[in-house]
């Protein structure tokens, strides 16, 4: 009995403990562990290109992730409505000069078709100029001057049956041929910078003023310029009737009032561009922004006004407000900004902070259609140029040799609109802030595009707020940013 008792008594304690064991197993089981939450993957909403003033980066592609969300902050604010829309954009873009196109026709085939494409094209690695400027005859960044009909001394040529494109036909033509088969729907501005001397009263490239007997003759000489490019097969989308017609000291250059410019348009010019069907436009003044009341001269003439598509500015006087002055007269007439030029002495990060406030921001902020810089390309030296032409104007591109070419701070310039704002956009509200100054546009395919400068001497956190939400962005002091969403 004893060995009994002693057998249950181990055996309740072996069931108790396998009980302890069973309860501790039981008790110390530990549950896996919650998973800590996955953050969700934030995609890149806002592409954002970046140029800074002391060229560390040049139409660079930022790599970090812009996103909209709804964070709040005390940084300043750019506002972007596209409900509210402005002026439709024709194109940005420079002056084809015949120096330009000298040089450039220098460069070998594969390096100047490298050029071009970059230039002209849409690719990933293309700008996508959209406008160009040419002379009508010589310009001072020529060679030499000339116009479409030179004479011997005290010979004229009433009918023009001496008129020839045939000073054009080695560079300028030929290029402007290879340039529109890369983009055939590129606008042309075509501007003079004189008369054929025997129209003039002084008979000298530099300065006088059309003789009112060859108005007539003169406004001929625009209609066969226009009829033999198209036969060339370019299209001039536009003409001004004389480049900077204020100022007689340049080689070419001519004088032309406001009166004797309305003289012209409404009595000749414009009647003659009837006659023929020609539809290029007639755009007035093309000078500074410190004489605003030249075109508004132009357009409160009764007669010259229906002849007259608008009126085009340069920066080297007064304040690019003047567009608005002239659009608010004439919310009916369109506004340009045709010619500014970036200096062999200047500096790259002044003149990108200033050409982009002003010519880029500004001339959009102020009704224009397009904004154009002066020279497109010379050499190392700053030619050609004529004799007594500018010495001191710096092409977007500068050709160094036939196998090499370099880009200057133009290009970085009109860059940062070209590429992201092709004709056809329109511009839509956007708010300024502090020392960001900025300008906003829809393009064709419902891309916003919004283009910032910090005109600052320190650095700026800022905000770009659309539809309710918005990104924090910065930008050094004068750096400029293109962001596109």
């Amino acid at each position: 009995m004893k060995n009994i008792h002693q057998l249950t008594k181990l055996f309740f304690v072996i069931a108790l403990s396998a009980m302890h064991i069973s309860c501790s197993s039981s008790n110390d089981v530990v549950d896996p562990p919650t998973p800590t939450p996955v953050p969700p993957v934030v995609k890149n909403e806002v592409d954002f290109w970046l140029t800074k003033g002391d060229q560390t980066a040049l139409l660079q592609k930022q790599t970090g992730i812009l996103a909209f969300g709804s964070a709040v902050n005390n940084y300043l604010n750019i506002e972007v409505d596209d409900v509210q829309t402005f002026q439709t954009v024709d194109g940005f873009g420079f002056t084809l000069t015949g120096g330009s196109a000298q040089v450039i026709n220098q460069l070998t085939a594969q390096k100047k078709k490298d050029l071009l494409q970059e230039l002209f094209g849409s690719g990933d690695n293309a700008i996508g100029l959209s406008y160009l400027r040419i002379s009508i005859g010589a310009s001072d960044l020529n060679a030499t001057p000339f116009t479409y009909d030179d004479m011997p001394a005290g010979q004229t040529d009433v009918s023009l049956t001496n008129f020839s494109l045939a000073p054009d036909m080695t560079d300028v033509i030929p290029l402007l041929k290879e340039i529109l088969a890369i983009n055939p729907n590129i606008k042309i501005l075509g501007s003079p910078w004189s008369a054929p001397l025997w129209m003039k009263d002084n008979n000298n490239f530099m300065g006088g003023s059309l003789q009112p007997q060859y108005y007539e003759a003169y406004a001929q000489y625009f209609v066969k310029f226009i009829q033999k490019m198209k036969a060339e097969g370019i299209v001039i989308d536009a003409i001004t009737p004389q480049n900077e017609p204020l100022h007689g000291g340049n080689n070419p250059s001519m004088v032309m009032t406001a009166l004797q410019q309305a003289d012209f348009i409404k009595n000749n010019l414009g009647p003659a561009f009837q006659s023929a069907s020609i539809t290029t436009k007639i755009i007035t003044y093309d000078h500074n922004c410190d004489n605003p009341q030249y075109p508004i001269t132009i357009l409160k003439d009764a007669a010259a006004y229906p002849f007259v598509n608008g009126s085009a500015f340069h920066l080297y006087g007064g304040d690019i407000s003047a567009l608005s002055t002239v659009h608010n007269a004439f919310p009916n007439k369109d506004v340009y900004f045709t010619e500014q030029y970036t200096s062999s002495t200047g500096a790259f990060d002044g003149d990108l902070k200033w050409q982009v406030k002003n010519v880029i921001i500004g001339s959009m902020r102020n009704w224009s259609k397009n904004a154009l810089q002066w020279n497109l390309a010379n050499n190392g030296s700053f030619e050609p140029h004529t004799q007594g032409g500018c010495n001191t104007c710096k092409g977007a591109i500068t050709v160094n040799s036939s196998d090499s070419f370099a880009r200057n701070v133009g290009y970085y310039i009109t860059a940062h609109a070209s590429k992201f704002v092709p004709a056809g956009s329109v511009r839509i509200a956007s708010t300024n802030s502090g020392n960001i100054y900025n300008v906003a546009f829809k393009t064709p395919a419902g891309k916003k595009v919004l283009i910032v400068v910090n005109d600052g001497t320190t650095g700026e956190l800022f905000n770009i707020k659309y539809n309710g939400k918005w990104i924090t962005t910065s930008l050094d002091a004068g750096a400029v940013g293109t962001y596109t969403w």
